[in-house]
């Protein structure tokens, strides 16, 4: 709750409202369901009598969360701290109270003022409550490893990361490889936090928390800063047995006293399973649907994509899994179509080239004369004809894919489209004949 001082105070507007009740509670701070107030804030009100009789201060008592904190005038011992004062006038009672001790973090505070008028006319029982601001440190409630690299923190409430390397990591046993925060992600109440490299599996290690804090800026404080998890173990095949300790003769193993064989080969070990683990994830990197997207553009390179727009995560393993189908088309008007339809979600259709040629004994020289393409041209040439206009980026991209996939034999010419551009009907004086290029109206 921010404190203000006004150096100077001007009021330009009141509005008076009358009170139902002759007693009136006001100037009450902190007020009715007020939040984040102070925890060693002093309590203040006003009781006023609205009449000519006067507020009792004999009948006046005030309870705070059920607690008696002011009787007939006097303040009761946990509630007479030094802010706790009285002012009385002919019409108004203005109490102070400044508790002992402070109220508790979150804590939803109620007050009850009972009072009334001199003589008994008139009485007044009110209850109000406001809420105390967050001053409780967020706890660890625990840690799990997720990934050979990753931590999951959990939390008592919603944080906030303040420092992403303020998370150190120390191994209960041995051997075991140390590891380092590199990353945090935050998710709510839910820290996970990326170390530099793998940990050993099924070892111990304490994590102790020093870079979190939550919503209201309190940071985490020990002993509710530290946790213990288990080094995560991939999933490796039920009949899988590869224990090197097995491999070593019975004789080194029992003149193993001091037990340092027995580490080193837990060391060799360690690296065995990292090394048939990632074999595992093989599968994971080749399929189409499960690879990380690191991976898709060298599935695309190894399958030969000619292909050479920016696609999205999504887009590329779709052409991936098309890709083939599209090669065994190419070269045909569905393979046209259905590259285009891929790239773009754009309906075509493949028409046979036609061009106005000469007509012998019809076509007049200047008039209606026209050099066409020869037979061969005219035999292997097609347009493409779509429903709307394409964009001028969208016309490069279906030339680019028509050339890519059309035979190599035959010729793309034209990409046809409806032109919304006016058409003007003109009559030109000596050149225009009527019913050929111009329209009378």
């Amino acid at each position: 709750m921010p404190i203000a001082e006004l150096p100077a105070l001007s009021i330009e507007v009141i509005a008076a409202t009358q009170a139902d009740a002759r007693l009136c509670l006001i100037n009450r701070h902190p007020g009715p369901g007020e939040e984040n107030v102070p925890f060693d804030w002093t309590i203040a009100l006003e009781i006023v009598d609205t009449g000519p009789d006067g507020v009792d201060l004999d009948a006046t008592q005030i309870w705070v969360d059920d607690a008696l904190a002011f009787d007939t005038g006097v303040f009761q011992p946990d509630f007479a701290g030094p802010g706790s004062d009285l002012a009385i006038t002919a019409d108004s009672l203005r109490i102070f109270i400044d508790p002992v001790a402070h109220f508790e973090s979150q804590a939803t505070v109620a007050v009850r003022v009972v009072s009334a008028t001199i003589g008994g006319a008139y009485d007044l029982d009110e209850t109000y409550s406001f809420i105390i601001e967050d001053r409780t440190a967020p706890r660890v409630l625990a840690a799990q490893a997720t990934g050979q690299r990753l931590i999951r923190i959990g939390f008592d409430e919603n944080v906030k990361v303040i420092d992403p390397s303020g998370f150190s990591f120390q191994s209960l046993d041995l051997p075991a490889v140390p590891i380092s925060p590199v990353s945090a992600i935050l998710r709510g109440s839910v820290v996970e936090v990326v170390v530099h490299t793998e940990m050993t599996p099924d070892a111990r290690y304490q994590v102790t928390v020093d870079g979190v804090a939550d919503i209201n800026d309190n940071p985490i404080l020990p002993p509710y800063n530290a946790t213990v998890f288990t080094g995560f173990r991939p999933v490796r095949p039920d009949n899988r047995r590869f224990n090197l300790w097995e491999f070593v003769p019975k004789y080194n193993r029992r003149i193993d006293e001091t037990g340092d064989l027995r580490r080193f080969i837990d060391c060799l070990q360690e690296v065995l399973d990292l090394l048939l683990s990632e074999i595992d994830r093989f599968p994971n990197i080749w399929d189409i649907e499960r690879a990380p997207e690191s991976f898709l553009d060298l599935i695309l390179l190894d399958l030969g994509n000619p292909f050479l727009f920016d696609l999205s995560e999504l887009s590329k393993r779709r052409l991936a899994s098309l890709l083939l189908d599209l090669y065994k088309l190419k070269g045909t008007a569905l393979g046209i179509q259905n590259a285009i339809r891929f790239f773009l979600g754009i309906e075509v259709e493949i028409v046979p080239f036609t061009a106005d040629v000469m007509s012998l004994g019809e076509s007049e020289l200047g008039v209606d004369w026209i050099l066409g393409p020869s037979d061969r041209f005219a035999l292997y040439a097609f347009n493409i004809e779509v429903d709307q206009k394409p964009t001028n980026t969208q016309r490069e991209q279906i030339r680019a894919i028509v050339e890519l996939t059309k035979p190599g034999h035959t010729h793309f010419v034209d990409l046809l489209y409806p032109d919304d551009s006016p058409s003007l009907h003109h009559w030109e004086l000596g050149i225009s004949e009527l019913g050929i290029n111009s329209v009378l109206k």
